[in-house]
């Protein structure tokens, strides 16, 4: 089975080409820094299965499935991610990934992930899988705009509302109407909670100090 794997930390990939390399059946024929060299890496290496990680630049991983999905569709893409947010799950399993992992899973577990991939079937460890369905099953939230996204971004940078709007380009109250919304929508009375929440639940990426 030819593997790519897909990781923007060298010492992550080295470690993963290193976990793989005594299993006779696996072949790591390449490696990728971020999403778009992963797609333009399987146009070019023709692997059996891309083990992809979730948070890479240029392209994330989510989006990147959903671009190998379309230029090849008989490539799987396995996740393999710190990550294990509702959200993140859901648009992995969305962009068409056959597979959602997290890093701590044991070799043998994860050369088992591979070779199901592979085969076609779907590899959800039991906890993503619970996830997975809680989520479905949970009330639909009311999303966020772009333009409500974007005035989040910058609260989260610390904007002051005057300065959003010029960034912008709109009115102060305008940026206090879209404010009202966002607290509504994500059921927060303030900036801060807002912030916090869209963190928690995939909306905005967490702020690294």
């Amino acid at each position: 089975m030819r593997v790519l794997v897909a990781d923007d930390h060298p010492v992550v990939r080295e470690g993963l080409r290193g976990m793989l390399a005594p299993e006779e059946s696996v072949e790591v024929v390449g490696e990728a820094a971020s999403g778009r060299e992963a797609v333009e890496a399987t146009t070019r290496l023709r692997p059996d299965v891309v083990l992809m990680d979730l948070r890479m630049p240029d392209l994330d991983g989510a989006g990147a499935t959903a671009e190998i999905g379309r230029v090849d569709p008989g490539v799987r893409v396995l996740i393999l991610t710190t990550y294990d947010s509702d959200r993140d799950i859901v648009r992995a399993v969305e962009a068409g990934a056959a597979g959602y992992l997290l890093k701590d899973t044991p070799r043998r577990n994860l050369v088992a992930a591979l070779h199901a991939a592979a085969r076609g079937e779907t590899v959800l460890a039991p906890r993503m899988m619970t996830r997975l369905v809680d989520h479905l099953r949970a009330p639909r939230e009311e999303a966020l705009t772009a333009r409500e996204v974007q005035v989040l971004e910058l609260v989260a940078r610390g904007c002051a509302n005057a300065q959003i709007g010029r960034r912008l380009s709109i009115g102060e109250a305008t940026v206090k109407s879209h404010l009202l919304k966002i607290f509504s929508k994500l059921g927060v009375s303030d900036r801060t909670a807002a912030v916090t929440t869209a963190m928690a639940r995939g909306i905005l990426p967490p702020i690294h100090d």
